[in-house]
C-alpha cells in the first residue's frame, strides 16, 4: 500500500521513537456524488472518517470492514479498494512505552445506500459522534477552522484534514472530470 504521509508529534524526541509499539488501525472512504460518510464528533467539534483499531485476531480488511460497520451501520461492505496508509509517532503516557505508532490503513468501498444501526463504544456515545453524509468541501473548511482556533495542535484532526484534501483531489475532482468528458 503506498505511503500517503509519516508524522511525528513535535514532542517526540529521538530515543522515544525506538520505545514505541505499533497500532493497526483502518480508515473508511465512501463516497455518494459529492458527499462522503464521515462521524461528527461533538467533543472534539470535528469530522472524521470512519474507522478504527483493527483486533489482534483479525487481517486489515476484516477490521476495516468491522469498523464500518459499527460505527456507521454500513451494509453489503463491496468494491474494497487500497487508497493508502497514513502513520503517525505519537507521545504515549502509560507504562513500558515512550510513544506510539499509529499505522492507518485508508480504503475507498461501496455500501447499500441504507444504514442500519451503529454500535458505538461508550466513550464514542459520550463523545457524541454521529453519522453524517456531508459535501467534502464542508467537512475540511469546517476542520480548518477547528485547527485554527484551537490552542492545542492534535493530531487526529491534522490527518483527517489531509485525509480529507487528498480524497477530494484524487477521488472526487478525478470522477467530476471524468463525468464531464
Amino acid at each position: 500500500m503506498r505511503l500517503l504521509r509519516s508524522t511525528i508529534h513535535p514532542d517526540i524526541k529521538p530515543e522515544h521513537i525506538n520505545n514505541s509499539f505499533v497500532r493497526l488501525a483502518t480508515r473508511a472512504i465512501v463516497l455518494r456524488e459529492d458527499k462522503i460518510l464521515l462521524l461528527y464528533t461533538a467533543r472534539y467539534d470535528d469530522y472524521t472518517l470512519p474507522g478504527g483499531g483493527v483486533d489482534d485476531d483479525e487481517d486489515i480488511v476484516s477490521g476495516f470492514k468491522r469498523e464500518l460497520q459499527e460505527e456507521t451501520g454500513a451494509n453489503n461492505i463491496r468494491n474494497i479498494k487500497e487508497f493508502g496508509l497514513y502513520e503517525e509517532i505519537r507521545p504515549w503516557y502509560k507504562d513500558d512505552f515512550d510513544s506510539m505508532k499509529m499505522k492507518s490503513y485508508c480504503f475507498s468501498c461501496q455500501i447499500d445506500e441504507q444504514l442500519g444501526e451503529t454500535n458505538f463504544e461508550d466513550y464514542e456515545i459520550k463523545n457524541g459522534m454521529r453519522v453524517v453524509w456531508l459535501p467534502i468541501s464542508a467537512a475540511i473548511k469546517h476542520n480548518e477552522n477547528v485547527i485554527k482556533q484551537s490552542d492545542k495542535k492534535g493530531m487526529s484532526v491534522e490527518r483527517e484534514l489531509f485525509l480529507l484534501k487528498l480524497i477530494q483531489k484524487e477521488l472526487i475532482a478525478t470522477a467530476q472530470y471524468s463525468l464531464s468528458v
